[in-house]
């Protein structure tokens, strides 16, 4: 995991600059595997030297990284109902068929005609839901009804069991509670009528969401897919297993990458960790399949991080080479010349886990449609309880966790710690110069802050 964070200068603000950038024409698609057709690399820095650039602000990145994926080709596809959670709509899901499709019982009881007492008519068991059409009802008649069966034609209302008494030696139906015309008769139509638009485009594809397709007629749904992505975990002193010894530390963003990305919605083809050699790396962004590739570590400037040449030698646009933000400022995100992306991660888990909230997320909503709805998800405010130092120039995302109405800072919030986000739910942007305690400030959720307050999280 290797990669400092060098001191940055005050930068200026201009998300238009951003946005013409990632829109420019792109390079043609290359050949496939081999190497990729793009701009003679430029020439080498000396080593552990590169060229000062003005890091981009932290919203400025955001937005960056969104344009980029509004610019991405979209995919869709048509799958099964058991294969869509997690997906997003591509098209509006709209009603079939009327809902209910015919008139229905909302109650186990019995169902009438005209004013009572009524003369009980037909079998025991009634009408039971899943048969054929049944016989008209005369006035003055009654039939056992069950929930879900087919309302006959001249009803005029249903009697739940506990509200009705039955008269056995003459063969009637008393009410013991006044009858009111359509009571416990689900019309049809009540819930909508074929053609209407269930669920815009970019819903959330949530078990609610399928038992609504399900009831609305469809077998399968159009939706777009999770975005593939690949993670290279970059660094010769990581440790799979065992304690760290011997200047070998344990492997902490390979366990945690995966599964936080499939909580972003992301399909993650493969966590692989590799040796620090340039070539090495060359070779697997060119050979991975995945919309995005991202990296760990190799991002700043030492003698092995290799990120930056690897990507002149792909002919890749940098669109977000460093952001002024604490933790995580030698961030990137690059557009490779076939299309996909590559987003690279500083090495210290929690300025990861910040480059991962600041252009992985939004990069990974865009690609997977979750844009407006219940599929969107972006900063909200939110006050802190207590102060938090801030950076001179740069923002700070710090781990909170929410108490009532506030949000209370949370310790270890070093670039190196993930101590402090394990237990939060959430990170706090603080603006450069901190901010004092009853402030507003922006809060990104953590997908699991969403779930626990029945957010749209699913695997």
């Amino acid at each position: 995991m290797t990669g400092s964070e060098p001191p940055v200068s005050p930068v200026d603000d201009g998300v238009e600059e951003a946005l013409a950038l990632v829109s420019a024409p792109r390079p043609g698609p290359g050949p496939g595997p081999g190497p990729v057709p793009g701009p003679a690399p430029a020439p080498e820095p000396a080593p552990g030297h590169r060229p000062r650039h003005r890091a981009a602000p932290w919203h400025r990145a955001r937005d960056t990284a969104v344009a980029a994926g509004k610019v991405a080709p979209r995919r869709s596809h048509r799958v099964p109902l058991d294969r869509a959670l997690g997906q997003t709509l591509a098209a509006p899901l709209t009603a079939l068929t009327d809902l209910p499709s015919f008139d229905t019982s909302a109650m186990d009881g019995w169902v009438v005609a005209g004013p009572g007492p009524w003369r009980i008519r037909g079998a025991a068991d009634g009408i039971l839901a899943g048969h054929a059409a049944p016989a008209a009802l005369e006035d003055g008649e009654a039939v056992r009804i069950a929930t879900g069966a087919r309302i006959p034609a001249e009803a005029t209302a249903v009697i739940r069991s506990e509200h009705a008494r039955t008269d056995d030696a003459r063969g009637l139906l008393h009410a013991q509670r006044d009858v009111v015309t359509g009571q416990d008769i689900r019309p049809r139509g009540q819930e909508c009528r074929s053609g209407d638009q269930l669920l815009p485009v970019a819903t959330l594809v949530t078990p609610a969401v399928l038992g609504l397709a399900a009831a609305a007629g469809y077998d399968e749904l159009s939706t777009v897919p999770r975005p593939r992505v690949e993670v290279f975990v970059l660094g010769d002193e990581l440790l799979a297993q065992g304690l760290p010894h011997e200047g070998l530390i344990r492997d902490a963003l390979g366990p945690m990458l995966g599964p936080w990305l499939a909580m972003l919605g992301a399909d993650v083809v493969a966590t692989r960790r590799l040796t620090d050699d340039a070539e090495v790396l060359l070779a697997a962004v060119r050979e991975s399949r995945a919309d995005v590739v991202m990296t760990t570590g190799g991002t700043a400037a030492g003698p092995v991080d290799h990120v930056h040449p690897v990507l002149r030698a792909l002919g890749a646009e940098l669109l977000v080479d460093g952001v002024a933000v604490r933790p995580g400022h030698p961030m990137l995100l690059a557009r490779l010349a076939d299309g996909r992306h590559l987003v690279g991660l500083p090495g210290n888990p929690l300025a990861a886990v910040s480059a991962l909230l600041t252009l992985a997320e939004p990069l990974l909503r865009e690609l997977a449609g979750r844009v407006g709805g219940a599929a969107s998800t972006g900063p909200y405010t939110a006050v802190l309880r207590d102060e938090v130092h801030g950076h001179p120039y740069d923002t700070r995302l710090v781990p909170v966790v929410h108490q009532g109405d506030r949000i209370v800072p949370l310790h270890y919030n070093g670039p190196a710690m993930l101590r402090g986000i394990a237990a939060a739910d959430g990170l706090a942007v603080v603006p450069p110069g901190g901010a004092k305690g009853g402030q507003e400030v922006e809060v990104l959720d953590l997908p699991w802050g969403q779930l626990g307050a029945g957010g749209g999280c699913f695997t």
